[in-house]
């Protein structure tokens, strides 16, 4: 296995050396390459239809029009957060906003300068290159591409040693669309070269109950609001996951159902695939059991939660901490992880006497930026 840590890789599923398997987790925000196929069908394609994100989408309205009126490619733009909130499908409204085609490609697919060069020299006049997981391109090709979107050119190297020549490119102007779930871990040059970066935040119930009204609707599905409301309510804020768990409670209604989204198919549908109330699934409430009932609601180490609930260290810290932190259910102290009152509460438990109290952090944060 390579030296980047697996599950930061959008591709992986787990399982290969004995950790954790993402496919089987419904509340997973990371899509299979099969699931983006599905989602790539219910993508809006303009910027008017993109539901959430008010800021950054009025943000990257002005941007955009302003370049339009100008006859100009417009800034760069760089879209950061969570997996599962839209960047994909931001990137792709770029393109169809500007009237332009989009090139797609990856920073894991990016290793060497050449292979930047390749994709850069095909690239034509006004056209939208889309970088996702922009942070994992290779320190080689980072440097080219600082060159190509600030000056428009690279240097194609010719020949070896002493004797090596550079080799200028010209480029037809063009406008990068980087994506990261992990923006901190992007070099300070490559940040600046972005004219605009957009941070996309969980979306609140409402918006994704827009969303799963729309993907019902494009799908066939036959829902009502109480369903449709359900389903929104468990989604974690996270527009992949929502629609992931529609296709999942419209499966029950079809085999056990009438065929009809609603309250009680949701909520015995998301039961049998382990999502309860909260969004949360087995491996959220093992953690919590296990700082509740065998460890007195904590502090206790990574390590020691790990081994209680059978997993990776690895995977409880960056698959179920990040949720259960946000949603206030448990806290990190320099001791270790403790739980909350809320979630002795959540678990049927009555909280003992000083336990810590906390809420939920806001959707607007930073928290998770990686």
């Amino acid at each position: 296995m390579s030296g980047n840590r697996p599950w930061e890789d959008p591709e992986w599923a787990g399982g290969q050396d004995g950790s954790y398997d993402a496919t089987a987790r419904v509340v997973d925000p990371r899509g299979t390459d099969q699931e983006r196929q599905v989602e790539a069908a219910l993508r809006p394609r303009r910027l008017e239809d993109f539901p959430g994100q008010p800021r950054v989408r009025d943000q990257l309205g002005l941007v955009l029009e302003a370049a339009k009126r100008r006859g100009a490619a417009p800034d760069h733009v760089l879209l950061s957060g969570p997996p599962g909130l839209g960047k994909t499908t931001l990137a792709m409204i770029v393109a169809a906003e500007l009237g332009q085609p989009i090139r797609v490609t990856s920073g894991p697919a990016i290793q060497h300068a050449g292979d930047l060069a390749s994709i850069l020299s095909s690239l034509a006049e006004g056209e939208v290159l889309f970088l996702d997981e922009i942070h994992r391109m290779s320190r080689a090709a980072e440097e080219m591409l600082y060159l190509a979107m600030e000056d428009f050119r690279v240097d194609i190297v010719v020949g070896k040693g002493p004797g090596a020549t550079a080799i200028p490119l010209e480029l037809p102007r063009f406008t990068v669309v980087g994506a990261t779930t992990r923006s901190g871990l992007l070099p300070a040059p490559l940040r600046d070269r972005f004219g605009f970066t957009g941070h996309l935040e969980f979306y609140d119930t409402a918006d994704l109950v827009t969303i799963l009204r729309r993907s019902a609707a494009l799908l066939g599905i036959e829902a009502d609001d109480a369903g449709i409301t359900e389903i929104a309510s468990r989604s974690r804020g996270t527009p992949r996951i929502a629609n992931r768990l529609l296709r999942r409670v419209r499966d029950w209604a079809q085999v056990h159902g009438d065929h009809l989204v609603d309250l009680d198919a949701a909520r015995t549908g998301l039961a049998l695939f382990d999502v309860d109330s909260m969004g949360l699934d087995r491996l959220d409430r093992a953690v919590l059991d296990a700082l509740c009932r065998r460890f007195g609601g904590g502090p206790v180490g990574l390590a020691t939660l790990a081994v209680a609930v059978g997993e990776e260290g690895d995977t409880v810290e960056t698959v179920a901490e990040p949720f259960l932190v946000r949603e206030g259910l448990i806290v990190r102290t320099p001791r270790g992880r403790s739980a909350t009152a809320s979630a002795w509460r959540h678990l049927g438990l009555t909280p003992p006497a000083g336990v810590l109290q906390a809420e939920p952090l806001p959707l607007d944060t930073d928290t998770f930026r990686g």
